[in-house]
């Protein structure tokens, strides 16, 4: 029995579905180093990918961590809290009492089995703006102390003073400058939505935020009794202006926020 010399051939396949397929093999690709990118520690290579091209493309929908594989409990409560200086009725400036967001927004996650994005808001930018403000040199974190509020420039003001504090010839400092200015106008924006949805009926001067963190108590102490977790770490920035994103609706955030349980205890 023979086969035909047709049948022998190696199937040809159409021009469109080879254009097809070298595209999935492209996009699978993309796909396979884009997570790994975003899966491996900080490095220079992530900054291929310019911008937020990468964090855009891998959250909300790819996001994942190694975590996953070798998971490391909570061991430490975040906290932000926010205050701001006030002018009452009678035409008194005040300054109010501090506000943690981060113990309001828990109230979405308990006995909830699908807690929205949102309840982490708080805590995960307590989280960046610690980490990133630890990578700045001393000169840039007391600098960071200091109050900027005062006229329409005074974000203007603060670049400018960081970036002339940068580590002569270092690029790694020139970047990690660029991470915390990024983490402070997140970080303003938040509190500013916050002091609005709190304190929006009175006029607001200025306003104040401060990023802290409390480990738990050590596992090696976990029966003794007389443990105690250890002292709260906190950083405080000087007084900021007000800060407002595009985007932002501050409307929707003061009726989320302000049906909270105990979100006007700082009043």
């Amino acid at each position: 029995m023979t086969v035909s010399s047709g049948a022998a051939k190696s199937r040809k396949y159409p021009l469109w579905l080879r254009l097809v397929g070298f595209v999935c093999v492209l996009l699978t690709a993309w796909h396979i180093f884009a997570t790994f990118l975003w899966v491996a520690p900080a490095n220079e290579i992530r900054k291929i990918v310019p911008d937020n091209a990468l964090r855009n493309y891998m959250m909300p929908m790819f996001g994942q961590s190694w975590s996953v594989f070798a998971p490391k409990p909570v061991d430490g409560d975040y906290s932000f809290e926010v205050r701001a200086s006030i002018v009452d009725d009678a035409g008194e400036e005040r300054t109010t009492a501090w506000i943690d967001p981060v113990k309001r927004e828990m109230d979405m996650i308990h006995h909830n089995l699908f807690p929205p994005r949102a309840a982490l808001a708080g805590d995960r930018l307590s989280s960046v703006y610690q980490n990133s403000w630890r990578k700045l040199n001393d000169n840039q974190q007391e600098s960071v102390e200091l109050s900027y509020f005062k006229g329409d420039d005074w974000t203007q003001r603060m670049t400018n003073r960081l970036n002339s504090q940068i580590t002569k010839n270092s690029s790694n400092s020139k970047n990690r400058t660029a991470d915390f200015l990024v983490a402070e106008k997140q970080a303003s924006a938040y509190a500013t939505q916050v002091a609005k949805a709190v304190w929006g009926d009175e006029e607001i001067t200025r306003i104040q935020f401060r990023a802290g963190r409390q480990g738990v108590i050590p596992f090696s102490q976990r029966n003794d009794e007389n443990a105690k977790r250890p002292k709260p770490v906190t950083i405080e920035s000087g007084w900021r202006g007000m800060t407002v994103m595009d985007g932002q609706s501050q409307e929707n955030f003061a009726k989320v926020f302000n049906s909270l349980e105990g979100v006007n205890a700082g009043k």
